[in-house]
């Protein structure tokens, strides 16, 4: 019989609670890949990030800058534009990223796998 689990385990004081890249966002690690070789303005985000749409990519932005993994520049002009560039904090989250990439790379096949014959018992 398995030991209960402590009742503290999902304290909310646990800083787990406000880490803040979450591994399972859809778009923060593409964002972040996006201006690994430089600053970007938005327009020139949304081509590679063509599927997301722009009130997403913008959450994702303010969401990043709030964490403080991107910076956003505003620069005067007409017409005024704003960059967005990754921090050295953010950088720090490349070797993280890339972990998750080969783990996915190695196991997808097999969750492929386990979601086929879930979709094939649930039908």
């Amino acid at each position: 019989m398995l030991d209960p689990l402590p009742q503290d385990l999902f304290d909310p004081a646990c800083p787990s609670s406000v880490v803040p890249f979450q591994i399972g966002d859809k778009w923060a690690g593409m964002v972040l890949v996006c201006l690994a070789d430089g600053p970007r303005r938005f327009s020139e985000l949304r081509v590679p990030l063509r599927r997301v749409s722009a009130k997403v990519l913008t959450e994702t932005l303010r969401a990043l800058e709030r964490d403080g993994m991107i910076t956003r520049t505003s620069y005067p002009g007409i017409p005024p534009h704003v960059e967005y560039a990754i921090t050295d904090l953010g950088r720090t989250l490349f070797p993280a990223m890339e972990a998750c990439r080969a783990w996915a790379e190695q196991h997808l096949p097999a969750v492929e796998s386990a979601r086929a014959a879930y979709a094939l018992r649930e039908a």
